[in-house]
């Protein structure tokens, strides 16, 4: 994947990308519908997820693409944004406004995303996004926010800037999941094993 998603990126923009970053979805087992209000749930990482690449640009804008959507967005950078009807770059967008809230970006990137988690499959894909885009951010930008902090950036994103009622396990999940185990996460104290 990584090899095809640089080509892509290059035919996309013109250049190699620098950084290549994925999360995978997530699959709950036990306790849907119970983490908002703050119970005990048991989520897992799947293999399925998404990738990201990119690579600064010079001319002070966030380029979105995506190989799954049809839909572009070139934004330029400011110090906040708002969302821009359904189109699937407003989860990313909403953690370039968190970020840009605290004034943490200043240069411009292109970006392109792939996924397979099937959409509207109950896997979290627009989480695996939203965390995606955080984590990239973070170690692209040497930020310094732990997972916990990504992971409640993301929820904001979902509910603040998406306008989702939803909460923190599919970040959680995402973010904390490792390969072959499942989390039991108390919803409302963040304690998980």
């Amino acid at each position: 994947m990584k090899a095809e998603l640089t080509t892509k990126f290059s035919e996309q923009y013109g250049q190699e990308p620098k950084q290549h970053y994925f999360t995978p979805g997530r699959v709950n087992l036990i306790g849907e519908h119970i983490d908002y209000n703050g119970g005990l749930v048991m989520p897992c990482a799947v293999t399925l997820g998404t990738w990201l690449v990119l690579a600064p640009n010079n001319e002070k804008v966030i380029r979105f693409k995506s190989l799954n959507f049809e839909e572009e967005a070139v934004m330029e950078l400011k110090s906040s944004y708002t969302k821009t009807g359904p189109e699937w770059f407003n989860y990313p967008l909403g953690v370039f406004n968190e970020l840009q809230q605290a004034g943490w970006l200043s240069t411009g990137l292109d970006l392109l995303y792939f996924g397979n988690i099937p959409i509207g499959s109950g896997l979290s894909s627009s989480a695996s996004i939203e965390i995606l885009t955080a984590y990239a951010l973070n170690d692209f930008f040497d930020l310094g926010h732990d997972k916990l902090e990504l992971v409640k950036l993301s929820k904001r994103v979902e509910n603040d800037f998406i306008g989702l009622n939803s909460g923190i396990m599919d970040q959680f999940a995402i973010a904390f999941g490792e390969a072959n185990k499942a989390l039991v996460l108390n919803c409302d104290t963040l304690k998980y094993k």
